[in-house]
């Protein structure tokens, strides 16, 4: 027995008959019908694979049409069904109507045995195609849905942060680049996340890529991807980000952490909206929303020969400034509760208040690690204190009053080279611990180590 259901529907007993006796003994489950008005109620109950449809029910009728209304019925209601008409008159027109509206296949009466069960056989196995194909596409736009969902919300009303979201408001809608600036820990993510959901794109996937975790050797592997056998190690094919991205939005954080010369790869891909697999020589064209990120100041490394000024050019068609958390007043506040609120349940505790000295305390910090270091530093707070109203001493803040420097004139890159060794020395030679205090990957932290020669 062969896998299938069919459905038989015609007003000739006889013919009803015949493929009964013919079909019966080789596939699952065969039903007929004498009448077309029950097809409807018989493919709402069992799911066809096949149906085959005669033409003309009405005695004399040859013009086909009641057979071209019972199957846009059919797949109406069951667009995967595959559906075969009979009829027999030999109306190529006829024949070509009905494919158009969606038949299957068309066979005329009387049939040759052997070329309608390869017909049928046929048919059945396109039912089942399309049922595969309809049952990914619901699984890629779940997956889609799941990965687009985002836990993190943009929190805060100060009107540094409304300006911000003005601005993205103005520039989702559109197809333009972004670039989005500001130091480390402000929520450039969030902000790229929530252009892509404003975007005309936002039911496709919003693909991050963090540009300073990627090698060099493999970054053409990681963005443009590669055919099985292009290196040692390339057992199969495999898409880059850039394809994965299509017709979404791809995400490229710390775009200054590229290297000169694999700028110029990026510049081409970008400018030629295509892109070619490692070990392929067939182009492939590319559909993608570009939003990049930095903490850097790129015209001034434009200057310095280490950006080019093509790509800064490229990517930064509109330029988003997240301002630092100590610029954005009471938010910083409205953020500490949301983050009480949040680990307090992660970790099963009540939900402890700021008392008004703690309050000032963080509204007078610097918060140099921005919206992560108060996310940590209330973590923090909440695992190791014991009261349900947490005090000054309860925040083991940096101390930045101590620094020779003050702190208005404190260079950025200075007090991220400061935070970095500090973390270093609460986790010696452990540099992921390190990485997972700052909120940063393992390899951003080796990297910026590297650059201030913390290693």
């Amino acid at each position: 027995m062969m896998k299938g259901n069919i459905l038989i529907v015609d007003d000739n007993k006889s013919i009803l008959s015949a493929l009964d006796i013919l079909l019966s003994v080789q596939y699952e489950h065969v039903k007929c019908l004498s009448t077309p008005n029950q097809i409807v109620s018989e493919i709402r109950q069992t799911n066809y694979q096949l149906v085959l449809l005669d033409m003309n029910f009405k005695s004399g009728a040859n013009t086909g049409n009641e057979g071209i209304f019972w199957l846009s019925e059919i797949k109406e209601k069951s667009p995967e069904t595959s559906v075969v008409l009979m009829t027999a008159y030999g109306d190529v027109e006829l024949a070509v109507k009905a494919l158009k509206t969606g038949a299957t296949d068309f066979i005329l009466k009387p049939w040759d045995n052997s070329k309608l069960l390869a017909t049928i056989q046929s048919a059945i196995q396109l039912s089942y195609s399309r049922n595969e194909v309809s049952d990914l596409k619901q699984k890629e736009k779940e997956l889609k849905r799941v990965i687009n969902k985002d836990d993190k919300f943009i929190i805060g009303s100060s009107p540094q942060l409304m300006q911000v979201l003005k601005m993205v408001q103005k520039v989702a809608k559109t197809d333009t680049n972004v670039l989005i600036t500001g130091e480390n820990g402000t929520g450039k993510e969030l902000i790229a996340r929530e252009i892509h959901r404003l975007s005309k794109r936002n039911h496709e996937m919003l693909v991050s890529v963090d540009m300073g975790a990627i090698t060099e050797t493999l970054f053409e592997s990681e963005l443009f991807g590669h055919e099985k056998g292009a290196f040692t190690d390339a057992k199969e094919a495999r898409a880059g980000k850039f394809e994965v991205a299509n017709k979404g939005t791809l995400f490229l954080d710390e775009i200054g952490n590229l290297s000169f010369h694999l700028q110029a790869k990026l510049l081409a891909a970008l400018q030629n909206r295509e892109i070619n697999r490692l070990g392929s020589t067939t182009p492939k064209a590319i559909d993608i929303r570009l939003v990049c990120a930095t903490n850097k100041d790129l015209p001034k490394m434009v200057e310095e020969s280490l950006f080019r000024e093509d790509l800064l050019y490229r990517i930064n068609t509109i330029q988003i400034e997240i301002p630092p958390l100590r610029d954005r007043g009471n938010d910083i506040l409205v953020l500490a509760d949301f983050f009480l609120k949040k680990y307090a349940f992660k970790y099963d505790k009540p939900i402890p208040k700021l008392n008004k000295n703690t309050q000032e305390k963080l509204l007078k910090y610097p918060w140099p690690g921005n919206i992560r270091e108060l996310e940590h530093a209330i973590e923090k707070a909440i695992i190791l204190s014991e009261s349900n109203v947490l005090k000054p001493d309860d925040f083991c803040l940096r101390p930045i009053n101590n620094c020779k420097t003050d702190i208005d004139s404190l260079n950025i890159e200075a007090m991220e080279k400061q935070l970095i060794a500090k973390a270093m020395d609460t986790h010696p030679g452990n540099v992921s611990a390190a990485a997972a205090e700052l909120g940063i990957t393992r390899q951003t932290l080796y990297n910026k180590m590297k650059k201030y020669g913390l290693v």
